[in-house]
């Protein structure tokens, strides 16, 4: 068990006062890492139909997995094992069959189908035909999204999540110190990959690392415009930069970092971008504090690019803690102008700029707590363009 039962608890109850905020009886929750949070369940089993549920009168959730599955979810589950509800292998891939017609049972029996039922209608593996079951198995039941309230308890956290995300932090430097000595020229993009994995997986003497919910990223040359491409078989070359991003993760709570390696004689363009762009995040991070927003924030980055005429319309950053595939952010808060989302102690995010200029460009960033005064980086590791001549 990671954390305390106490814990487990306190989320619980905070989850349960936002669904009655929201007038939501029953909860299912099919995002992987609201599970994780709601149970303690962790394994590679979010491909198919599975799900935490909340009823607002229960002390405990129920834990809805497949039958293959179910000694993973006794072994980790912190709740009752009587909690523990196993579908049968006869809902794997027949289709019209689908495993949340046995949850619709389920919820018949108890007599639960006349609820107002809140569900994760932008949740990963949520799939329309789930939501298609659940509409036409349940007639007189009201079904309504959820508003990711689990999400947003999550929002603030623990003392001891934090703990967590130190310690993948610690992960992640020892893979970006790895990436930055592997990439050079002639060497083959997966084999500098397969050694910032084996970095992130070694992790460190006393945390040691997990797969991360988003592959290391690794555009180079002209990808270095387009911020999620992964690696090739292409070899790095000489005059060329590539940008790494990649999160050490430590029992599944993530702590990302993006740079920007240049292999050569650097362009003073980029030179220039890359100190522009650090300079914005410092002025962001400045207004990193309680009370403030992610607007406050976002102006203050964006006012450091608009001194320097540099456009850029994507975010720069937004809320993470527990990943899972296909992403470690947390879908709440965003760091961009409008976004009046308030900052709190124990509050965490990424703070990233991707900077694109056409058919180039850098990044850089920083995974940071919101403290009780202002804010700390998780991560300890120089944001200059890191140029190997």
């Amino acid at each position: 068990m990671n954390f305390s039962k106490t814990e487990y608890g306190n989320r619980l109850a905070n989850i349960k006062l936002s669904m009655q905020e929201k007038g939501i009886d029953l909860l299912i929750s099919q995002d992987t890492s609201n599970i994780n949070y709601i149970t303690g369940y962790d394994a590679w089993s979010f491909y198919y139909a599975q799900c935490a549920i909340i009823h607002v009168d229960l002390d405990e959730p129920l834990l809805f997995v497949r039958e293959q599955d179910a000694g993973g979810a006794f072994l980790q589950n912190v709740w009752s094992q009587e909690n523990i509800l196993v579908y049968n292998e006869k809902y794997i891939h027949t289709w019209p069959t689908h495993p949340y017609d046995r949850l619709i049972e389920i919820i018949k029996e108890r007599r639960w189908d006349k609820l107002s039922i809140g569900l994760e209608m932008d949740s990963h593996y949520f799939t329309a035909y789930s939501y298609k079951k659940l509409l036409d198995g349940l007639p007189e039941a009201t079904l309504k999204d959820a508003k990711r309230c689990v999400n947003w308890v999550r929002y603030i956290k623990s003392d001891a999540e934090i703990d967590l995300m130190k310690a993948a932090s610690l992960i992640s430097v020892e893979a970006m110190n790895t990436a930055i000595e592997t990439i050079n020229p002639g060497i083959r993009q997966c084999d500098a990959v397969g050694e910032i994995q084996k970095a992130m997986f070694y992790g460190t003497s006393e945390f040691g690392g997990e797969y991360s919910s988003i592959a290391t990223l690794l555009p180079t040359g002209k990808g270095t415009s387009a911020s999620h491409l992964t690696a090739t078989q292409e070899r790095f070359v000489k005059g060329e930069a590539t940008i790494i991003e990649l999160a050490g993760v430590y029992k599944r709570y993530h702590a990302p970092i993006a740079r920007t390696v240049l292999l050569g004689k650097a362009e003073q363009k980029k030179i220039d971008a890359m100190k522009a762009t650090n300079e914005a995040l410092n002025e962001g991070l400045d207004a990193i504090k309680p009370g403030n927003t992610a607007n406050d924030v976002a102006q203050k980055f964006w006012s450091v690019l608009d001194k320097y005429e540099i456009k850029k319309e994507s975010r720069t950053g937004y809320s993470i803690g527990i990943g899972y595939p296909p992403d470690w952010g947390e879908h709440t808060l965003n760091i961009y102008k409008g976004d009046m989302t308030e900052l709190q102690p124990n509050v965490t995010f990424h703070m990233i700029a991707v900077m694109q200029f056409g058919s180039w460009g850098v990044e850089a960033s920083h995974s940071v707590r919101v403290t009780d005064k202002g804010f700390e980086k998780f991560i300890d590791f120089p944001s200059d363009l890191f140029i190997k001549d």
